[in-house]
């Protein structure tokens, strides 16, 4: 059941995207820059040597993380739910959800500034452990100027698995690439310091590349490639049989 669920046409393609969706997320200008913030807030620690108290970070890292992952993968069921629903209009869905991809793709790059707007929720959570899965909560919620472009991504590809499940899965593995960064700063990962101090330099320029990702990924929607793809992958799989 999971190995036909995971290994589907659509998935197979859909869920590296949804990883690399949560990264380019991740080392977005509104993200990147306030990540010893985030970690310091949530492990109670603002404004200490992060090398203090490594595993109360971790722990308020991971916490955070759930929080979010909560909302989104809430948010990837119900347009997988919302696709199931849609499916008989499935073509023509596929191609408005590619429109609305190619937008975000623009917005992301910085050219459609009104879809910049931070919306920010007035709920102030405790500082520390007790108070980081509602942050994350609030973050998922209400911190949308740059990672909502590709959230929105995420959730056309959910809208046109036509699955909750599905919908849900893709949330999920957007979590992971959302997500994993946090926990790897948190637990002093070294490379993984020096990667972000290194990407700090390059973040419009990885902006542009992931704006340009989506809008790649907008037109294939529009002119059906994508659903070529997926049938021809689709075919692939289940023509393959194990040589033992």
């Amino acid at each position: 059941m999971i190995p036909d669920l995971v290994f589907s046409g659509q998935l197979a393609i859909a869920l590296p995207l949804a990883m690399l969706a949560g990264l380019v997320s991740f080392i977005s200008p509104c993200v990147l820059p306030l990540v010893p913030g985030y970690l310091g807030y949530v492990s109670g620690s603002a404004g200490a040597d992060p090398r203090r108290g490594r595993s109360r970070v971790l722990a308020g890292a991971a916490l955070f993380v759930l929080g979010f992952a909560a909302v989104f993968i809430a948010y990837g069921a119900l347009f997988g739910a919302v696709g199931a629903w849609l499916i008989q209009w499935q073509s023509v869905l596929i191609r408005v959800l590619g429109v609305i991809v190619i937008v975000m793709g623009v917005a992301f790059i910085g050219f459609i500034p009104g879809l910049q707007r931070t919306v920010r929720t007035r709920i102030t959570p405790a500082v520390g452990l007790a108070g980081a899965p509602l942050l994350g909560v609030v973050f998922g919620l209400g911190w949308t100027p740059c990672f909502g472009p590709t959230l929105v991504a995420i959730s056309a590809l959910s809208m046109d698995s036509g699955s909750a499940g599905r919908g849900a899965l893709l949330a999920l593995a957007y979590c992971l690439g959302l997500g994993v960064p946090f926990l790897l700063l948190a637990g002093g990962v070294t490379w993984a310091t020096r990667a972000v101090a290194r990407a700090r330099a390059w973040v419009r320029p990885m902006n542009i590349a992931g704006g340009i990702m989506l809008i790649i990924l907008g037109l294939l929607m529009v002119t059906g490639l994508w659903t070529a793809v997926i049938y021809q992958l689709q075919g692939w799989i289940g023509a393959f049989t194990t040589p033992i």
